[in-house]
């Protein structure tokens, strides 16, 4: 009945390690567990002589019409989380009219997704590497399988530290405890599905004789800088979104640069412990921005009602991670679909009681933080 209820039973499903990858965050969580907690800080004010008989959903992106305001975000690993992978998501994605965003660290590659789901609308997370020129490559497969924007990842420079992860052993590269290895042992489906398909493995590096470690260390760059958003827009036509945005001043310097959109992110708490939290800096963001640049939001968004708050806030739309998570490790496929219905359900009762029918009057009605503390 709700995306936590599919979360309880996702860790059943899957060993503990692969729950605590998607589940945990920096540190000592403070940031995830911030994120969670400004939602329940929201307050709808129901307008009441309104017509809600028909209730409209759609909204557009970049000019197209999608059916939620609702965009599947870039996420490591999918296929150690199910078999299925990220195919899985983007054909949940494409039956829904909705846009799913395939990352850099993907166990499916763009051409691989392209093919398998060719009628979806795809973004490709990237980032600014070490190399450009290995940039250039990921942009230049982008381009060659048809998708749409790219997301650009800056709040990557160097890894956060994530302790469940270096308990569990998930670490590039691996190193697998014998108490994570018995725990795994306990989930013979699992193992099965995992022994019995391709290799688990970031699809994008395949053929690369480097390490996986070599490969991290390529990706994260320490000395990225504006310059290299405005090279970045030299190699590509389309559209440009730049993930993680935290504070009025680096929004403002990007939307400067002429990107289409901004992600105010902090990574669902996985990067920077104790950093801003992403709905309580999204009035003043959307405000500095003034319509240079769409904002989108993401972090602790796992009901119909947050994406509401958050539109309602301001953000043009959201984007869902350990939400659809928990959906692929409790049900596959069917438990990606299950977490859309879900949201679209509350999303389209909480429109009803509030007396608004589209999501332009979402953004007009009247919705508030509550003082913490209150």
């Amino acid at each position: 009945m709700s995306v936590q209820e599919l979360a309880e039973i996702a860790k059943k499903k899957v060993p503990k390690s692969v729950f605590d990858y998607v589940e945990g965050s920096a540190l000592h969580e403070i940031s995830s567990a911030r994120s969670n907690e400004a939602y329940r800080r929201v307050e709808f004010q129901p307008s009441l002589l309104k017509n809600v008989a028909d209730i409209d959903t759609t909204t557009k992106i970049f000019g197209k019409e999608v059916a939620l305001p609702i965009i599947f975000a870039p996420t490591g690993y999918t296929r150690m989380m199910h078999y299925s992978g990220e195919s899985a998501v983007a054909r949940v994605a494409a039956a829904k009219n909705m846009i799913y965003c395939l990352s850099t660290m993907g166990t499916t590659s763009p051409e691989e997704l392209a093919r398998d789901v060719p009628e979806s609308r795809r973004w490709f997370q990237v980032y600014v590497m070490r190399n450009r020129e290995d940039t250039v490559r990921f942009v230049t497969q982008a381009k060659e399988n048809g998708y749409e924007a790219l997301v650009l990842t800056l709040d990557t420079k160097i890894p956060g530290i994530r302790l469940r992860d270096l308990r569990n052993g998930l670490t590039v590269p691996p190193r697998i405890s014998f108490s994570t290895f018995l725990n795994m042992a306990r989930k013979p489906r699992w193992w099965m599905n995992l022994l019995t398909t391709p290799p688990l493995e970031f699809a994008a590096f395949r053929g690369w004789t480097k390490s996986l470690a070599d490969a991290a260390a390529l990706i994260f760059d320490p000395t990225i800088g504006a310059q290299d958003v405005t090279w970045l827009r030299s190699i590509w036509d389309g559209p440009i979104v730049v993930k993680g945005v935290q504070t009025v001043e680096d929004a403002v310097e990007i939307a400067g640069l002429g990107v289409e959109a901004i992600v105010i992110s902090n990574h669902g708490g996985r990067q920077l412990d104790r950093g801003p939290v992403p709905l309580e800096v999204l009035e003043d963001i959307v405000n500095a921005v003034d319509g240079k640049a769409d904002v989108y939001i993401d972090g602790g968004i796992l009901s119909g009602q947050d994406v509401y708050a958050a539109l309602a806030l301001g953000a043009k739309g959201v984007m869902i991670g350990r939400a659809y998570l928990y959906g692929i490790m409790a049900g596959g496929e069917n438990g990606v679909d299950r977490v859309v219905e879900l949201m679209r359900r509350d999303l389209v009762n909480t429109m009803g009681l509030t007396g608004v029918r589209t999501i332009d009057e979402i953004r007009n009605s009247k919705t508030r933080l509550r003082p913490l503390n209150s």
